[in-house]
């Protein structure tokens, strides 16, 4: 059986979409889930008389996501849990031994809003192993899966999880790697021969990224998108506009140590549509 998943849920409604995409997993992994609700601290502190009467309410509003995960995925093993404590600290204890990290946003649509700061943002900064962050609402029928690429140990993580997931859903695999291209007032100065040589390098970058793909997964379609005119978040979030799945690694290459979150995955996650799988390769302990 494999590691657990854990599911952040806050209320019944708004972890409707976050809860069943986990299911669905869990289904095909025979994998544990793990229901994981959490109160903040100060407002549980036994010397209130009020203390009792939260409690009761949220587990009675675990046992109903219980009761709901057991509907939607009878053979799955799903157990609802209550903490205390921030959901982004609570959730980044549990990642330790978890195998993924499934929580949900507010946002409807992928247009651009306030996201920096969420729990679902924090969640992904903090987590020892991969985290899902799933729209609220999933529109249309998608396909395929999606990876960022730039040569990073994230963006390598990244990929092997892409390309597992896209063989084990028999999807095609589309890997993205925007070549960052100084200013046309920059590649003036510079010899036609160099600017060649050195696209031609980063273009090797996407190639040794893929490579080895099909020895072990020989029925995977993969698809390599070099692109010079578009951030690499730009270009990711086009990429995966009617996507199942997009799977970026946590920094890229040049991700400075001060900043908890690099600014790919940051504006990806501020604006992708479909489910979106942030890869860590360590954790960074505050």
């Amino acid at each position: 059986m494999n590691r657990k998943i854990v599911v952040g849920v806050h209320e019944l409604e708004t972890s409707a979409t976050a809860l069943e995409w986990a299911l669905r997993r869990a289904e095909a992994l025979d994998a544990p889930v793990v229901l994981m609700h959490s109160v903040p601290a100060a407002w549980l502190t036994e010397k209130y008389g009020y203390y009792n009467s939260i409690i009761n309410d949220e587990k009675s509003l675990v046992h109903q996501i219980e009761a709901r995960a057991a509907e939607l995925a009878p053979t799955v093993t799903a157990t609802g849990a209550l903490r205390t404590g921030s959901a982004q600290h609570v959730l980044s204890e549990l990642s330790a031994d978890a195998s993924l990290i499934v929580v949900g946003t507010h946002r409807k649509t992928g247009g651009a809003g306030d996201f920096f700061g969420s729990v679902s943002m924090q969640v992904a900064a903090q987590s020892a192993c991969p985290v899902a962050i799933i729209p609220e609402v999933l529109s249309g029928d998608r396909t395929g899966v999606v990876v960022g690429v730039d040569g990073s140990a994230d963006a390598l993580a990244a990929m092997e999880f892409a390309a597992a997931e896209a063989d084990r859903t028999g999807q095609e695999l589309t890997a993205v790697y925007a070549a960052r291209v100084p200013t046309q007032r920059v590649l003036k100065h510079i010899p036609e021969e160099s600017i060649a040589a050195r696209i031609e390098e980063e273009r090797l970058v996407l190639a040794e990224s893929v490579a080895g793909l099909s020895t072990r997964y020989p029925d995977l379609v993969v698809h390599q998108v070099f692109v010079t005119d578009e951030t690499p978040a730009r270009a990711l979030l086009r990429a995966a506009a009617a996507a199942q799945l997009l799977v970026v690694g946590s920094h890229g290459r040049g991700a400075l140590s001060r900043l908890w979150m690099g600014s790919v995955s940051h504006e990806v996650l501020g604006e992708a549509a479909c489910p979106t799988v942030i890869m860590r390769t360590k954790h960074k302990k505050s």
